[in-house]
């Protein structure tokens, strides 16, 4: 019997198979250590964030909660010292109202937001920072109307700029005692927002371009004709409610 004559091709086949599937070995070999690069980075990513999350007995504490309640702190230690010079440099009576606001809601607010802090171990600061100081010097050597539509413009740009990060912040936090906080900070800034737009010095055109532009240190004055201003009387009907005070407030380490 002769031997079968070889099918032809099978050597070609038994070659193309072998190349792909080194092609294969190879296409794993190069995936594998960007899908485990990508793995260890997203495990990386979620331990950071882990991280920067607390236990306490009041609910998690996240990065954005301390951050939260630190600027409660520092928009006290700017926010009185402003109100107080508008009650003595304050050309009307609606300033000097506005002042006084800002007086007894940052005394009530700054009273919680230290207890919060000790509570959850959050160290406060003591001094405003640079931009809140260079607030405060342009309304120091302001004098007449012209200190009027600085400390409208500046106060209210500043708490416009807040009002969405309590926001934020009450929406989202898991935190009860950072929630308490923001409904407070809440209804203090709602409060100074309608008592400084009750002065008739707030440009509302020159607020909208500032609220919606980066943030500059220090906002000009609005453009509006001291003459022009009319100091605006709320309805009977609206009311500036305060936080309620604290009682015994226990000042956060190193705190005043």
């Amino acid at each position: 019997m002769r031997p079968r004559p070889p099918i032809k091709g099978r050597g070609i086949f038994s070659g193309t198979g072998l190349i792909i599937t080194g092609l294969a070995a190879t296409a794993a070999a190069l995936l594998f250590p960007l899908w485990s690069y990508a793995d260890r980075q997203g495990a990386a990513t979620a331990n950071v964030l882990s991280a920067q999350t607390v236990t306490t007995p009041y609910g998690p504490l996240s990065a954005q909660d301390r951050d939260f309640v630190t600027k409660v702190r520092l928009a006290g230690l700017w926010e009185l010292p402003a109100g107080e010079l508008a009650e003595r440099e304050g050309t009307t009576s609606a300033v000097r109202t506005a002042g006084q606001h800002l007086v007894d809601g940052h005394t009530s607010l700054d009273a919680h937001v230290r207890t919060v802090a000790t509570q959850l171990g959050v160290p406060l600061p003591n001094e405003p920072n640079q931009q809140q100081k260079q607030w405060l010097a342009t309304l120091e050597s302001a004098r007449g109307q012209d200190f009027d539509r600085r400390f409208a413009g500046i106060l209210r740009l500043a708490h416009g700029r807040v009002f969405s990060l309590v926001a934020q912040v009450r929406a989202g936090t898991q935190n009860s005692l950072v929630r308490d906080l923001a409904d407070d900070a809440n209804t203090t800034v709602l409060d100074h927002i309608k008592i400084l737009e009750a002065t008739g010095y707030v440009d509302f055109a020159a607020l909208s371009r500032d609220l919606a532009a980066s943030p500059t240190p220090v906002p000009p004055p609005p453009a509006v004709d001291p003459g022009a201003a009319v100091p605006v009387t709320p309805s009977p009907s609206e009311t500036y409610p305060l936080p309620p005070a604290t009682a015994s407030p226990v000042a956060a380490p190193g705190g005043p």
